[in-house]
């Protein structure tokens, strides 16, 4: 394992991601806590020391289990990191704040309510890492109140000793947002966590979101590097353009050695839930390997290839209020192997509900809480036309 530095401090250059732990039945909340910390064992035997989670993570059992996961190490042996849910969060009256989204229906806090349950969910007197969830256009309305003063709230934390570095993930449309949020509070955070890989360098911008970051002077910890597994499957005809210059590499590990060449990366957070994932990406991090310049072309074009893809990461935040019960990411990922001519023609949503586009009512609470924003009934509307000469 090698490493890299944020404001000072020497973190791994790949990082446990604890938003896709192993589970039981496929129940988020359900974590399979035997295979859980078999991975986290591992991780920390070979050199992880970044572990990151978040308030509502695995329905919020994540904080929780990586808490009991940890509690065996010495506090100086690993940095956690976790999120505050501004962006999930609606102000109420006197202080208080009540839930939305894929929170909805969580009983009301406060601001330092939920801080302090986080610490004793974690185990922790402090957090290394502490990171505002998601600052997007939508979410700055909390994130900027007055009266909550979130911002202002984790800065005297901050002062306390119970956070030792601030940052701040997002997935805003727009360089410009993160650019206007850095410029506001100047001097206050130490690294931007952002979704960055060698897709969404053009197609959502991550190349102007990084840049922006850069000129801050701030650090980066990468999300979604392979989107959500999406970039460790790619459509066979493209794979094959990649084994042909390199037949033992993955996928996935062209993906992860791409981010290896970005001077401002810090932390390569990578949702790994099975031994196997982990032991390939530790392998893939042993030592700065980034692509050569002839294999960053040939990634491009596979990237320029794929341009058209609906940039699903299958965070699965979409599935908790369809009111149908869809399985919305696999579905898009049929709709775009379809695309990419890559569809099995025995694919036959009429056999399982959960994967019929057709049954999807348009109310709109997917997109509304989609961090990429995705039009998903449209999709749905899209697909089920597409899929009406095979029913």
């Amino acid at each position: 394992m090698y490493y890299r530095e944020i404001a000072g401090e020497k973190v791994s250059a790949l990082g446990m991601g604890n938003m896709r732990l192993p589970t039981f039945d496929g129940v988020e909340k359900n974590v399979d806590r035997k295979k859980a910390q078999e991975i986290i064992d591992y991780a920390m035997n070979h050199g992880i020391n970044y572990y990151d989670t978040a308030y509502r993570y695995h329905g919020g059992e994540s904080e929780r289990f990586i808490g009991e996961a940890l509690k065996k190490y010495p506090r100086d042996s690993f940095l956690l990191a976790s999120k505050f849910p501004g962006h999930m969060m609606v102000k109420k009256e006197n202080g208080v704040v009540g839930f939305t989204a894929g929170l909805a229906g969580w009983p009301d806090s406060t601001v330092e309510g939920v801080f302090e349950e986080q610490l004793s969910k974690c185990q922790v007197e402090f957090f290394d890492f502490y990171l505002l969830h998601n600052v997007n256009e939508k979410s700055l309305a909390v994130y900027d109140d007055p009266e909550l003063g979130v911002v202002d709230f984790v800065k005297r934390k901050k002062d306390e000793g119970k956070i030792r570095h601030l940052g701040f993930s997002t997935h805003a449309s727009s360089a410009a947002t993160i650019d206007d949020f850095l410029t506001r509070h100047e001097g206050v955070f130490d690294f931007v966590q952002i979704q960055l890989n060698y897709l969404d360098w053009t197609l959502q911008d991550a190349k102007g979101k990084y840049e922006v970051i850069r000129k801050h002077g701030l650090k980066v910890v990468v999300m979604e590097g392979v989107r959500g597994g999406r970039l460790a499957r790619l459509p066979e005809r493209q794979m094959n353009r990649l084994r042909a210059l390199r037949p033992e590499d993955s996928a996935a590990r062209w993906a992860l050695r791409w981010l290896q060449g970005l001077p401002e990366v810090a932390v390569v957070l990578s949702g790994m839930s099975t031994l196997d994932q982990i032991r390939e990406n530790v392998e893939t991090f042993a030592g700065p390997d980034p692509l050569s310049d002839g294999e960053a072309a040939l990634l491009q074009e596979v990237a320029e290839a794929m341009m058209d893809l609906v940039p699903c990461t299958g965070c699965r935040y979409c599935t908790e209020g369809c009111p149908m019960q869809l399985e919305i990411p696999r579905i898009i990922t049929a709709y775009n192997a379809v695309k990419n001519d890559d569809f099995m023609a025995r694919y036959d949503p009429a056999s399982d509900s959960a994967m019929d586009p057709g049954r999807c009512v348009g109310c709109g609470a997917c997109t509304e809480i989609c961090p990429q924003g995705i039009a998903v009934p449209d999709i749905m509307k899209k697909f089920s036309e597409m899929l009406k000469p095979r029913r």
